[in-house]
């Protein structure tokens, strides 16, 4: 009989829900993590009261009540509204693309104003089959938003200019016509009081987790431990590399402390011209209406991922890299012994909802069914 039920590698949001799950059903669990902190990307350091998002700006949102139910059982969240601000040249435009985006660029101040230049700007355009995504944006809100507002920004965001991207990337563009500068649509919102390591915490409190250990140093002795392994890192190091790496970008963050009390006014503001290097500037304390008398800021560049020494963050989910998981896939699901979990796992973007929601599923599956 071995020592565990369950070995969780990662201690982030999908190893940390499936933890508490199997825990609450008398299930003993070790949790391992390479790094010398609990959470995954949803970490956060405290700064004398400032909670640092450590990975950049985690925004918990979501439509499914029973989310956001069992999240706020854990820690209670705040109000907090998303509502981005860009710069560009030295001017100010709300984010998303609404009424007050459009006065700011036109003037317009009613939405059959803002309707007629925008169908106006992309009939002129005659752009019938978008080729890439360029086009495709042009072809969906016409030159003054797609230059101003999305050209600069995505091209520093994938590294590569825009015509060179598929115009998958872009299948939508959320544009309003009303005066609302709530970037989500999602009936919940906020940020966990206190910051994540709370909800984090909360998850796997009672659970044995152990810090700075590398699965794959030791993975023998690991596997040696527990009767199933829930993975949760990237799938293609799991298996050796065997169909070659699946690709990502990747993030440098510079933090800052400044000894002022208020740096631009607002969490997130992004910018969206291509000269500027970095893609936007975050102050951490206003995610929670902080007071203090400093504050904290994080530039975030966009950078090219380079194996191992780079952290993945967004996977690049093109014709090659898809055909490329689609192998890995095939072999994980032959791994009956072993749950692939998560972003990483998964080869796939998710918010912090979706991570939930799927580990909440596959826990259903392996202990409910």
């Amino acid at each position: 009989m071995k020592q565990y039920d369950f070995l969780i590698v990662g201690s982030g949001l999908y190893g940390a829900v499936f933890a508490h799950e199997a825990k609450k059903r008398g299930k003993k669990c070790l949790v391992i993590d390479k790094r010398a902190h609990k959470g995954g990307n949803v970490y956060c350091e405290n700064v004398d009261g400032i909670n640092v998002h450590k990975y950049g700006a985690h925004i918990f949102h979501t439509n499914d009540s029973a989310i956001w139910n069992y999240v706020n059982s854990f820690v209670e969240f705040n109000r907090y509204t998303n509502s981005p601000v860009a710069v560009y040249k030295g001017d100010l435009y709300n984010l998303p693309f609404n009424m007050n985006t459009f006065y700011q660029l036109w003037k317009v101040k009613t939405p059959a104003e803002a309707q007629h230049i925008i169908q106006e700007q992309v009939s002129s355009l005659n752009i019938k089959a978008p080729a890439n995504l360029e086009e495709q944006a042009l072809s969906l809100v016409g030159t003054d938003i797609y230059e101003r507002l999305i050209k600069g920004y995505t091209e520093k965001q994938w590294g590569r200019k825009a015509t060179e991207l598929p115009a998958f990337i872009i299948k939508r563009l959320p544009v309003r016509f009303t005066y609302d500068n709530n970037y989500f649509n999602d009936k919940y919102q906020g940020i966990p009081v206190g910051g994540y390591n709370k909800l984090i915490d909360g998850l796997l409190e009672g659970i044995e987790v152990k810090l700075g250990c590398d699965y794959f140093e030791d993975k023998a002795y690991f596997d040696s431990l527990a009767d199933k392994l829930v993975f949760t890192g990237k799938i293609d190091e799991f298996f050796d590399y065997r169909f070659g790496f699946l690709e990502y970008r990747s993030l440098r963050f510079e933090h800052e402390r400044l000894e002022i009390a208020n740096f631009q006014g607002n969490a997130v503001v992004n910018y969206t011209e291509r000269e500027v290097p970095y893609t936007r500037i975050i102050e951490h304390k206003h995610f929670e209406f902080g007071t203090q008398k400093h504050t904290v800021i994080t530039r975030e560049f966009p950078k090219e991922w380079k194996g191992q020494s780079d952290e993945p963050y967004y996977p690049i989910n093109d014709e090659k890299n898809t055909k490329i998981f689609g192998q890995y896939k095939q072999l994980a699901e032959e791994c009956h012994q072993v749950i692939f979990g998560g972003r990483l796992a998964e080869y796939r973007y998710y918010d912090m909802h979706q991570v939930i929601g799927s580990c909440l599923k596959e826990v259903s599956r392996t202990f409910d069914l």
